[in-house]
């Protein structure tokens, strides 16, 4: 079988190194060409048996959705979720009002569109959290996003709007645990993977207490700790798992994803999900939860192919 590993055009230290451990796991049972999503990107992948997609990028509002609509158009198999579901997933007002059409929790929530203004009679209880409605991997998110009244959740809003030029997510900031979910699609259906609750109580004083920016990417996740399994009462744990499982199939994802909670009380709230994470070793959470479910790095890649070949009967 001929697979063709779709990369972005421009890749980055963590990505580069994502994309030369995928392609040595594809090497133990197929036949691996690397194929960047770029201008000559319909010609190429002509032929091909299955394209395993890694492609995050190309494009601003619509990225994630370029390579399988065209896989799709060209009838190419492909691992991962559809174009709709990332549209859904990339937005992440429209996977909250999803979410909430079919009972699933998650932290109330206005949008404010650039040259919009949110009134101060709105029904939002502080604190509250403002970021990019599209974007990723925290970007976006500040210690200043977090906020307590009107002046600065204007400034937060109005930030948003200067630096990426897209709407305003303004949500209830859930002050209280965090995990992640993994979820695979295995032979005898979905697979909840170990939760891992990330613990951000170790950080220095006066830093943020959640994923922003610079705790992700700026050395501060050293003092992170991650626990798998997560420290959660079995009902909850139990749960979890359930909506996560409810989750995957209501807005369409396939093969693997990952869904981000936070957890107050007796309490759930989904915060993002995720429908292409990164793959990257030793980095991902995904990664490190297959791990804690005795699935190594190249079996976990290989099921991902095996997930997608069940479903085009290849």
């Amino acid at each position: 079988m001929k697979v063709a590993l779709v990369v972005d055009k421009k890749l980055d230290g963590n990505k580069k190194k994502m994309v030369e451990s995928v392609k040595n796991a594809l090497l133990k049972k197929y036949d691996v060409d690397v194929i960047a999503f770029d201008e000559n990107f319909m010609r190429r992948i002509k032929g091909y048996d299955l394209a395993f997609n890694l492609s995050t990028s190309g494009g601003k509002d619509t990225r994630q959705l370029h390579v399988p609509s065209i896989l799709d158009l060209m009838g190419i198999p492909y691992t991962g979720a559809p174009a709709s579901t990332h549209a859904v997933c990339m937005d992440k007002s429209f996977t909250k009002s999803v979410l909430l059409k079919h009972g699933v929790s998650t932290a109330n929530f206005l949008v404010v569109h650039p040259g919009e203004y949110v009134s101060e009679d709105h029904e939002l209880r502080y604190p509250v959290i403002v970021k990019p409605i599209r974007e990723g991997s925290s970007k976006g998110l500040k210690k200043n996003s977090v906020v307590t009244n009107i002046e600065d959740m204007k400034r937060a809003i109005f930030w948003i709007h200067e630096r990426f030029n897209e709407p305003a997510l303004v949500e209830e900031f859930i002050d209280g645990m965090e995990v992640t979910i993994g979820i695979l699609e295995r032979e005898n259906g979905l697979e909840v993977l170990p939760i891992m609750e990330i613990d951000f109580s170790n950080l220095p004083d006066g830093v943020e207490k959640f994923y922003s920016d610079r705790v992700k990417n700026q050395g501060y996740d050293r003092y992170i700790v991650y626990h798998i399994p997560a420290r959660l009462p079995l009902d909850l744990k139990e749960e979890l798992e359930s909506v996560a499982k409810k989750v995957f199939k209501v807005l369409g994802l396939r093969d693997y994803a990952r869904i981000d909670i936070r957890i107050k009380g007796k309490s759930y709230y989904i915060l993002d999900v995720n429908s292409l994470p990164l793959l990257v070793p030793g980095y991902s959470d995904i990664i490190k939860m297959a791990e804690a479910a005795g699935l190594k790095y190249d079996d976990l890649v290989l099921e991902i192919v095996m997930s997608a070949r069940r479903r085009y009967g290849l």
